[in-house]
Formats: C-alpha cells, sequence, structure tokens
C-alpha cells in the first residue's frame, strides 16, 4: 500500500474512533445542575476535547498499526474473504 493509502487508512480510523470516544465522560447542564442561559439542557458542562484528541489519537495509532500489519502480510485479502464466504475467486493469480 502507498504512504497516501496509509495516510488516509489512519485519517479513516481516527475519525471513526473519535465519534466513538467524544461521549465517554460527559456530563450535562441537567445533571450537573449548572445551566447557560439559552443553551440545551443536555449540552456538556465541560468538552474536555484535548483529553478526547489525545486518547484518539493513541487508540487510532494501535489499529491503524494492526490493520497495516494485516495489509502488508496479506493476512485479509479480497481471495481470503472469497475463500470465506464460498464464492468464486475475485481476482485472478
Amino acid at each position: 500500500m502507498s504512504i497516501f493509502g496509509l495516510f488516509v487508512v489512519y485519517i479513516l480510523i481516527w475519525w471513526v474512533t473519535l465519534f466513538t470516544v467524544l461521549p465517554f465522560g460527559v456530563v450535562g447542564q441537567n445533571e450537573k445542575g449548572e445551566f447557560v442561559k439559552g443553551s440545551d439542557p443536555g449540552a456538556p458542562t465541560e468538552s474536555k476535547i484535548k483529553k478526547k484528541v489525545i486518547i484518539t489519537t493513541v487508540i487510532a495509532t494501535v489499529i491503524w498499526i494492526a490493520v497495516s500489519l494485516i495489509i502488508a502480510n496479506d493476512l485479509l485479502s479480497w481471495d481470503v474473504i472469497a475463500d470465506f464466504l464460498n464464492i468464486d475467486k475475485l481476482t485472478e493469480s
């Protein structure tokens, strides 16, 4: 896989991981009892976005390394998937 391809895979994994991590530890204004006039009661009191970006980067990097190793060592290919699904080969050898 090219450097650009590896970069694209990392960015995709990073964004999916970010949206997975974002809801953790969120305390809404209604839960804390501190309301800001004009805002939604479910809005978070503290976003802790810097901490979540760091956690996201660590998790995404670990996942990306695993995916990169799987791709680099041909542990998963279209032929492996075709064999698993018991269908005709998708590429010719």
